[in-house]
């Protein structure tokens, strides 16, 4: 191993101590790759590179953190148990490696967690308890819960353990990868992302940090001018594994050194992210795991430069993506719904249908409605769901009706 650089010595966490890490988690928890992406290559204008944290064993990079830290407890501390509060990635990889080390674990989470989470977590060995609409009141309970019961509390970004566990993916990346110039991470607590600075700090210093934020929790800027941790207002996020109102107080002052930029995103621009890793990388990856993707495309082109985006987690419910590609298809214009009237009479609808047809546009879903309030005496209301082949398809589509005298308005 490498004694850190005299620089590193400030902050709490030092690129020895990740270096460690990751000899001690080395038999727990295995690399992931890092390939090319050709199609995000040729999108960002430069050569982008993908970190998958989403192929670990429970969906996360959390894996690294909580086991360097569960194996460092002492005797009497597993005897004791653990305890956490997670929106479920952290859950996940304290349940499942607390199994394997025989330590017994209880997970609070937010009763909004994710259903395949909140499952995980519990098939997992875990005793789960679902307390409050957030992860700041999972929180509380963890602690009320500890303080009566006595287990160690194993904290999912402000603890230097953790922290170091987390920064293991930089060291994976940086042999994986050579000459990145900037890399995209999520920030929620800033757990990984000051992981991940403090190993580029001593070993690629060139490179430039991204912390990427969900929109209603940019919280690092302000806290930068404040010189201290700011609190978000609450708030909901699709990308629920960094909905954290307030920066670690541990990765705070790394992230203030060594973080060299920030981005927010909303949530149609991780929708958006969500839905490109699947239909062109064919990955599968949750709101924060997308959201380096996100941050990376709201930045524009890289222009030639080498980029990795750290694909932190997968962990989504099915009926989201389902939700989030209905929603990318509309704004594609791959799946659009016409409402309009025909006349009332016997065969109106088998020839709105036929023209539909020859404009080789599938139908999905048909309504034909006669209610008063929606048609006149003598008409009746058709909603048309229609999967075509972008704008142009549904403009031609349009014109087709409106050559028969059907006005059709586009609905979204």
């Amino acid at each position: 191993m490498t004694d850190a650089p005299p620089s590193d010595r400030a902050a709490g966490v030092t690129f020895a101590d990740i270096d460690r890490a990751r000899e001690r988690i080395a038999s727990l928890v295995p690399p992931t790759p890092c390939p090319k992406s050709g199609p995000l290559s040729q999108i960002a204008g430069g050569d982008v590179y993908l970190k998958l944290e989403n192929l670990q064993l429970t969906g996360s990079f959390k894996e690294r953190g909580a086991v360097n830290k569960l194996l460092q407890l002492s005797a009497d501390e597993r005897a004791r148990g653990v305890i956490a509060a997670s929106a479920g990635n952290h859950a996940q990889a304290v349940a499942y490696h607390a199994g394997r080390l025989g330590i017994p674990a209880v997970i609070c989470m937010p009763e909004t967690s994710p259903l395949i989470k909140v499952s995980s977590t519990r098939d997992f060995g875990a005793r789960v308890v679902l307390q409050g609409a957030n992860y700041d009141e999972a929180y509380e309970e963890a602690r009320r819960i500890q303080e009566r019961e006595g287990q160690v509390f194993l904290h999912a970004f402000d603890d230097d353990a953790v922290i170091a566990g987390q920064g293991t993916v930089a060291l994976e990346m940086i042999e994986q990868v050579a000459g990145i110039d900037v890399v995209y991470v999520a920030l929620g607590g800033g757990g990984l992302a000051s992981g991940i600075a403090t190993v580029l700090a001593a070993r690629s210093p060139k490179t430039k940090i991204v912390g990427v934020e969900a929109k209603p929790f940019a919280r690092l800027l302000p806290s930068l001018e404040e010189g201290r941790p700011v609190t978000a207002a609450p708030a909901t996020t699709l990308a629920d594994g960094i909905a954290c109102r307030t920066l670690g107080a541990r990765p705070f002052p790394i992230l203030k050194r060594l973080v060299h930029d920030a981005v927010a995103v909303d949530d149609e621009e991780i929708a958006s992210a969500i839905l490109l890793l699947l239909e062109r990388e064919k990955t599968v990856a949750e709101g924060a795991g997308a959201a380096p993707l996100a941050g990376m495309l709201k930045q524009g082109s890289l222009s030639g430069r080498r980029a990795v985006l750290v694909l932190s987690g997968g962990n989504i419910d099915v009926n989201m993506i389902a939700r989030i590609i209905e929603r990318g298809l509309v704004k594609d214009g791959r799946l659009v719904r016409l409402v309009l009237k025909i006349p009332d009479r016997p065969g109106s609808l088998a020839r709105l249908l036929t023209v539909v047809a020859q404009t080789r546009a599938n139908v999905m879903e048909i309504s034909h409605n006669r209610m008063p309030g929606r048609s006149a005496l003598g008409e009746t209301g058709v909603d048309l769901t229609l999967e075509t082949r972008g704008p142009e398809h549904i403009a031609e589509i349009r014109g087709a009706l409106a050559a028969h005298g059907w006005q059709a308005r586009e609905e979204r």
